[in-house]
């Protein structure tokens, strides 16, 4: 199973001007050959195909709670995407011409088919493909690949840094150039327990000096270069065995963290979209049902979730209009 907290991994900022070309290029990340469905299904199904896992428990341990994170790293990419597409098709639903300004993005998918939102896909729309999961069973052969698929993916998220000047897209890559530094080395470390094969000597590869990225910068402070986590209270703990010893860059322990998963930050509660109907053509009359439906149940007036916008938007207006 998989714990799921309502928080994301990292800060992203809110919605500024929107930007649906550089989100086509963000796609990348989240449907490409390199990105987060390929390394979060990779990781997945290597754990679920594990054999021997207590035989060979510090590897499973270490596959499998890398396979939790990258789950948050979709999430992360798809949160981003959304940012940037906010704004971009505005204006009540049906009007004639409403989504004309639309139709000339890379990505007009995410308009009439994912309601301004984020799509399988990669940069070009071409859908997510299971082909790109190795899963042999054979477990060097399976950490080698996990390796080369970090280091393909970090190589593309300091592509699109260098393309997309989006607040939400710099703060995307900031952070995950600097997690799958450490999903690379671990591999790279898990490698050499096995082996004795030193991969260590190969670093830095790609040759991404993280430590002038400015938005690289928070995360390399909180040692967030350095450390793994669980995403368990109580199991998959044997990672301490094989992800240990000196970053190779920085020369720094490697160290399991001690909380369970990183401390995240609320997301922003992202504007209905009227014009692609998201989450309908009205808004509000949804948010009203919603505060009923909450209010017959027993439930606070208030939602009880949080967001780092709380109180602000549609909901807080209908709230204010019931109340």
């Amino acid at each position: 199973m998989i714990l799921r907290i309502d928080r994301l991994q990292t800060e992203l900022p809110p919605p500024s001007d929107p930007d649906p070309i550089g989100a086509s290029a963000v796609q990348e990340l989240l449907g490409g050959k390199y990105g987060e469905m390929s390394t979060f299904m990779n990781y997945t199904y290597q754990s679920f195909n594990f054999r021997n896992r207590q035989g060979a428990r510090p590897f499973y341990d270490l596959v499998a709670s890398i396979a939790a994170e990258e789950f948050g790293h979709i999430e992360l990419v798809s949160t981003a995407i959304n940012t940037m597409l906010t704004g971009a098709a505005g204006g009540p639903p049906g009007e004639a011409g409403d989504l004309s300004g639309v139709k000339g993005t890379r990505n007009t998918q995410q308009f009439i088919a994912g309601g301004a939102g984020t799509m399988v896909q990669d940069s070009m729309g071409k859908p997510w493909n299971g082909d790109y999961v190795n899963a042999t069973g054979d477990l060097l052969e399976d950490l080698t690949f996990n390796f080369f698929l970090e280091t393909g993916a970090r190589n593309n998220k300091l592509k699109v840094y260098e393309m997309v000047e989006h607040p939400a897209a710099r703060a995307l890559t900031g952070y995950l150039l600097v997690r799958g530094g450490v999903h690379q080395v671990a591999y790279a470390r898990a490698i050499e327990k096995l082996t004795g094969a030193d991969l260590m000597k190969m670093f830095p590869s790609p040759r991404i000096p993280t430590d002038k990225i400015p938005e690289c910068q928070p995360h390399i402070k909180r040692g967030e270069h350095l450390k793994l986590y669980r995403f368990s209270p109580d199991d998959f703990k044997e990672i301490a065995a094989v992800f240990s010893g000196p970053h190779p860059e920085t020369g720094e322990d490697l160290r399991i963290a001690d909380e369970i998963q990183p401390e995240g930050a609320p997301p922003f509660d992202l504007p209905p979209q009227p014009a692609v109907f998201a989450p309908a053509p009205e808004p509000e009359e949804i948010a009203q049902i919603a505060t009923k439906l909450r209010q017959a149940a027993g439930l606070p007036k208030e939602p009880t979730g949080v967001v780092a916008n709380n109180g602000q938007g549609v909901i807080g207006k209908v709230k204010d209009a019931i109340s």
